[in-house]
């Protein structure tokens, strides 16, 4: 369980966002938790000043569609980031583990097999509550974090040419 607010974070300050293009996939599949998580992304997004129509939104079934839908849109080149949301509750069966391990390997293949950071904002809980609480609720949204997190890998690609005291080592 978390015990932090996941939408506690300091203004990143990125003064090019403006030229970064994001694709964002969403599950319908429990649409309560992640159209919330969708909304919290884009809004953040939109703060640190990527620009609207810079971010491009796609619908997807479930969570299990996540790995292609990511792994088409970062392979596509368009994207300086693609985050993937949605969100799987545990239920009576083994289903659950089933999707929540092919989905994390699915988006951690996009990774290494594209030149396009994904991000995980895949919610993994074992009851309704859990997500709601993570979605907006008690413990805030981790949209937040994915797109926080976007930026972030962004600019850690943009800047892969660094020089190790650059980044805080040999001082």
């Amino acid at each position: 369980m978390a015990t932090v607010n996941l939408s506690n974070y300091k203004s990143l300050n990125i003064t090019n966002a403006d030229e970064y293009n994001i694709g964002i996939v969403f599950s319908q599949w429990n649409d309560f938790v992640t159209f919330n998580l969708r909304d919290a992304a884009v809004e953040i997004l939109e703060k640190e000043g990527v620009q609207k129509e810079n971010i491009k939104l796609f619908q997807i079934p479930g969570a299990f569609e996540l790995s292609f839908a990511t792994m088409q849109l970062c392979k596509k080149g368009n994207f300086d980031a693609v985050i993937a949301i949605g969100s799987v509750i545990r239920g009576e069966t083994p289903h659950f583990d089933f999707i929540c391990d092919a989905v994390a390997q699915g988006i951690k293949d996009c990774n290494i097999l594209t030149e396009t950071p994904a991000i995980f904002c895949v919610l993994t809980d074992n009851t309704k509550e859990q997500s709601i609480a993570r979605s907006g609720g008690d413990l805030g949204n981790k949209g937040v974090e994915a797109a926080v997190t976007a930026l972030q890998m962004i600019d850690f690609k943009k800047n892969l040419d660094f020089k190790p005291n650059n980044i805080g080592f040999g001082k």
